[in-house]
């Protein structure tokens, strides 16, 4: 692992403050959401996210494998994470903004996530799928729990 993938300072460990979690989750970091199979399997997907009013959206496929999952049980959990150690986790209700549609209200939100991640080359991208139907969905955090840094005290046996 280089240097650089460490954060600035290793020692730090601790809660996000509100200002360290809103400058996250502005970046383009990836969002997994787990949900539960009708089997009772987790399945886990990654994800583009908008954190807007005071929850999460997705713009989805209108086919995507695990929406059925979501319909029939909407419970879900993500984890936001980046390799310098940062890590939300939200448990919460996820909830149908739009169902699937072509020039709804997931348009600028879907721009806004293209742009975040791929820049230019990702606004070519969402332009040449906008006749492509997408879910809107939101996902409003019932618990969210922040870290950054190493070893939290509570799982060190000694102090190093």
């Amino acid at each position: 692992m280089s240097s650089q993938s460490l954060p600035a300072d290793i020692s730090r460990q601790g809660r996000m403050s509100p200002e360290e979690l809103a400058a996250f989750l502005a970046r383009p970091v990836m969002c997994r959401l787990g949900c539960v199979q009708p089997d009772g399997r987790p399945y886990v997907v990654a994800l583009w996210h908008a954190y807007a009013d005071g929850g999460f959206y997705f713009v989805i496929r209108e086919r995507a494998d695990w929406v059925p999952y979501v319909l029939a049980d909407n419970r879900v959990s993500l984890c936001i994470d980046s390799e310098q150690y940062e890590r939300v986790l939200i448990e919460g209700t996820l909830e149908v903004v739009e169902e699937p549609n072509v020039g709804g209200r997931w348009v600028p939100i879907c721009r806004e996530m293209a742009l975040r991640y791929f820049g230019e080359g990702g606004l070519a991208y969402f332009e040449k799928t906008l006749t492509e139907p997408r879910w809107l969905f939101f996902v409003r955090p019932e618990r969210l729990t922040t870290w950054v840094g190493g070893w939290a005290k509570r799982y060190k046996h000694s102090d190093w």
